[in-house]
């Protein structure tokens, strides 16, 4: 963990992003329910969410959302519709960055769409090993966190023709998926999550 930090932060764009306030290691739920784990930075101006390999110590891809780009910040526990086969226990965090821009159609049923203008995080699944890694999984703090810079990031950057500021809600995150055979194989075998499993990792 101590080499994923120090990988990611050399990769932070000081002029773009500026100084690093926060790093948690999390899980990112899509819009399939499929789980993903994800280290997030939150810096002056940017939330940097990345994909880091734990077994070749090397970080694959970072998506970077602008800090005054995000507008409404949800939590709570996980529902599905009515009649989804799928469940999902514990609460999670969900940050909208274009109020304004509805997922298509075609993203919906696509389970590799990465145009959603929304991501999740709930909480990583070695939070309870020690009290360093409660720390670095826990979404409360990082929903707060988040809230502040996003707040700070509107006031000192607005968006041209953009409501500024971040709406904070507390209600359930609804995940529209409802058979997820191929998240649940996924899920239950960590296979979002970077282990050496054998001879290989992935």
């Amino acid at each position: 963990m101590d080499q994923a930090l120090e990988d990611i932060k050399a990769l932070v764009n000081q002029d773009e992003d500026g100084h690093v306030h926060g790093v948690w290691l999390m899980a990112e739920v899509d819009h399939w329910n499929n789980e993903r784990e994800r280290v997030v930075l939150i810096t002056d101006s940017s939330l940097l969410i990345c994909k880091y390999d734990f077994v070749m110590l090397n970080c694959e891809h970072i998506q970077r959302i602008p800090l005054n780009f995000v507008d409404r910040i949800t939590h709570g526990n996980f529902s599905f519709p009515q009649r989804s086969l799928l469940t999902r226990e514990g609460e999670g965090v969900r940050v909208f960055w274009d109020r304004l821009r509805e997922p298509s159609f075609l993203s919906k049923w696509n389970p590799f769409a990465t145009d959603y203008p929304f991501t999740t995080f709930t909480y990583h699944p070695v939070r309870n090993i020690d009290h360093r890694f409660t720390a670095l999984c826990e979404v409360q703090s990082f929903r707060e966190q988040l809230t502040e810079a996003a707040q700070k990031a509107h006031l000192k950057q607005p968006v041209p023709g953009k409501a500024n500021g971040v709406l904070v809600l507390n209600q359930p995150l609804l995940i529209e998926s409802y058979v997820g055979l191929m998240s649940f194989i996924g899920n239950q075998n960590k296979l979002g999550y970077c282990l050496a499993r054998g001879n290989i990792g992935f």
